[in-house]
C-alpha cells in the first residue's frame, strides 16, 4: 500500500552570517492515509520546522518529502533518486490543510464569514462548498452561531471553528502545530476530544506537533520521538490499546495509558537524548 506522505533522508539547516544552525538530520519515516501521528520532542529540536518542510513552505537541503500523487508517480519511477524531490508550495497549499496554535479568526467577520474565507481565496465557494461548510457547523455545534463574532465564542468553540475553516478546503492531510496550546486545561482536553472524532468522522490524516505527553498519547496511532537538535528519529512508537476506536478522553482512562506516557517520558528525559544505537 502506498502511503500518502514519506519523508526520506531529509536535513535542514538555518543559514545566517554567523553560520549555519542545523536543525534536522537524516529524518525519515512514512504516514498512511487515515494515520493519526504525534511528533514529540525537546523544546527547539525543529518540530516545527519538519511541518513546514513538509507543507512546503521550505525545501530540504537534502533528502526528499513526497506527498500523495507525486509519491504515487515516484513509485512507479525507475532508476535512482534524485534529491530534493517535493511538490511546491503552490501545488500543496490546497492539499495540505494547517492549524496553528492561535486560531486566527478576524474580529471583523461573522464566524461563518471566518469559515469561508480559505473557499473565497481559492475561488471555490460554490453551492456545493456552501452545502459541506453548513453541515459541518450542524455537526459540530457551531451552526446557530454562524452570525456570531469570534469574540461571542468560546476558546474551543473558536477552535472548532478555525478546524471547520482548515477542513472547509478538504485537504489530504492536516498539520497541527499545537492548536490546543493556548487553552486552558480543562477546555484542552474537551476540544482535543471534539478534534480527534471531527478528524475520525471525516477519515482524515493528520500530523500533530505536541509537547504534551499525555495529549500525544490519547490522540495518537503512532508518536514519533525526536532527538535533541538537530533533531534525528530516536524511536517510533506504536498505539496499540486493548479496546478499540477509544476517543482521546477515554484512552486516558485506559490501563495502557500510563504506561505509553512512562515509556514517552524515558525516552524524553534520556541523559543524552541521543540518537539511538
Amino acid at each position: 500500500m502506498t502511503p500518502l506522505l514519506e519523508l526520506d533522508q531529509v536535513s535542514y539547516a538555518y543559514h545566517s552570517r554567523n553560520g549555519e544552525t542545523y536543525a534536522l538530520s537524516d529524518i525519515s519515516f512514512q504516514v498512511q492515509q487515515g494515520e493519526f501521528i504525534a511528533i514529540v520532542g525537546p523544546s527547539g529540536c525543529g518540530k516545527s520546522t519538519l511541518l513546514s518542510l513538509i507543507s512546503g513552505l521550505l525545501v530540504p537541503e537534502s533528502g526528499s518529502v513526497l506527498f500523495g500523487r507525486t509519491l504515487q508517480e515516484r513509485k512507479t519511477k525507475e532508476g535512482k533518486k534524485t534529491f530534493p524531490e517535493t511538490d511546491s508550495g503552490e501545488k500543496l497549499c490546497s492539499r495540505i490543510g494547517y492549524m496553528l496554535q492561535r486560531d486566527h479568526l478576524f474580529e471583523w467577520r461573522t464566524i461563518y464569514e471566518n469559515v469561508v474565507l480559505g473557499l473565497e481565496i481559492q475561488h471555490r465557494l460554490n453551492e456545493d462548498a456552501k452545502m459541506r461548510v453548513d453541515k459541518m457547523l450542524m455537526d459540530y455545534g457551531l451552526y446557530r452561531f454562524r452570525s456570531a463574532k469570534p469574540s461571542e465564542l468560546s476558546g474551543g468553540m473558536r477552535q472548532r471553528a478555525a478546524l471547520i475553516r482548515t477542513l472547509a478546503l478538504d485537504p489530504e492531510l492536516l498539520l497541527l502545530d499545537e492548536p490546543f496550546s493556548a487553552l486552558d486545561f480543562q477546555t484542552r482536553l474537551s476540544v482535543c476530544d471534539d478534534v480527534a472524532q471531527i478528524l475520525r468522522r471525516e477519515k482524515k490524516t493528520a500530523i500533530l506537533v505536541t509537547h504534551d505527553l499525555s495529549e500525544a498519547v490519547s490522540m495518537a496511532d503512532r508518536i514519533i520521538v525526536l532527538t535533541r537538535r538537530p533533531a534525528r528519529i530516536r524511536t517510533i512508537l506504536e498505539m496499540k490499546f486493548e479496546q478499540k476506536n477509544l476517543t482521546p478522553l477515554e484512552r486516558r482512562n485506559a490501563p495502557e495509558f500510563k504506561d505509553y506516557f512512562n515509556v514517552l517520558w524515558r525516552e524524553l528525559n534520556s541523559r543524552d537524548l541521543g540518537e539511538r544505537s
